[in-house]
């Protein structure tokens, strides 16, 4: 079998991590966290916690990522066994001007979540940001640059819906792409990982604690608060969610 290189675009406050779990738990499958990290930093500046440590982890060059992601397997991986190298992207990473031919050669899938619940959560966390801090202009960019060449939809995966039936949306991404489905998906142990990013003691808590994907009761999104000045970036990343939502598995 020839290895599959796949590319799970996200935004923040998803339940990326947990869906990196659940390939890292394959048999057959490595992967890497949100290997573009380092150039974002370096890049825009922004002050992240152990941003230094961060950039100093991984190679901070555009291009030279680009070519490890096409052209290699992370440090973690089984070269033997390895036959999916599963790579966790986050779509706010995508700067502007970025060429994104790089990623032709991969299997591109999105990961989507309602948009207000992402940014109530985001906001709670950083009170000022734009919405390309959340990728959801980048993330619709980059699928229509996907499906365009594809000519069809690429995998598109909604948050809610694979906490509601994991199995059920597990088995049809894995059948979109190619692969078979192994029960070891739906439960990992808990506890770090090796591929972790060093950015893992500040936001992986909740995944380190898990040993599968937890259905959650979440409030009616009607009553979901966003800041005032938060509502016209609602309706904007609800715009592209809800084009997004019509090819989720």
């Amino acid at each position: 079998m020839e290895l599959l290189r796949i590319a799970m675009w996200s935004g923040p406050r998803n339940i990326s991590t947990a869906l990196m779990r659940a390939f890292e738990n394959r048999p057959d499958c490595a992967v890497v966290d949100e290997p573009f990290y380092g150039h974002y930093l370096s890049a825009t500046g922004l002050q992240h916690p152990d941003g230094a440590a961060i950039m100093a982890s991984m190679s901070c060059d555009w291009d030279e990522v680009a070519r490890q992601l096409r052209e290699e397997l992370p440090a973690t991986a089984d070269a033997a066994s390895c036959r999916v190298f599963y790579q966790k992207h986050m779509t706010q990473h995508i700067l502007p001007r970025r060429d994104m031919a790089w990623t032709d050669g991969l299997s591109n899938c999105f990961l989507i979540r309602e948009p207000r619940r992402i940014i109530a959560s985001y906001a709670r966390v950083r009170p000022h940001f734009a919405v390309e801090e959340l990728g959801f202009p980048q993330q619709w960019t980059l699928f229509q640059r996907v499906a365009d060449r594809l000519g069809q939809a690429p995998p598109v995966i909604d948050s809610a819906r694979t906490l509601e039936n994991p199995e059920r949306v597990l088995r049809a991404l894995c059948g979109r792409l190619g692969i078979p489905f192994v029960e070891q998906m739906l439960h990992w142990p808990a506890g770090r990982r090796d591929s972790d990013g060093v950015w893992a003691p500040h936001w992986y808590a909740a995944v380190e604690a898990s040993t599968g994907f937890q259905p959650v009761s979440e409030v009616p999104l009607a009553e979901v608060p966003v800041p005032a000045g938060c509502e016209a970036m609602c309706e904007q990343a609800e715009l592209i969610y809800a084009r997004l939502l019509e090819h989720a598995l």
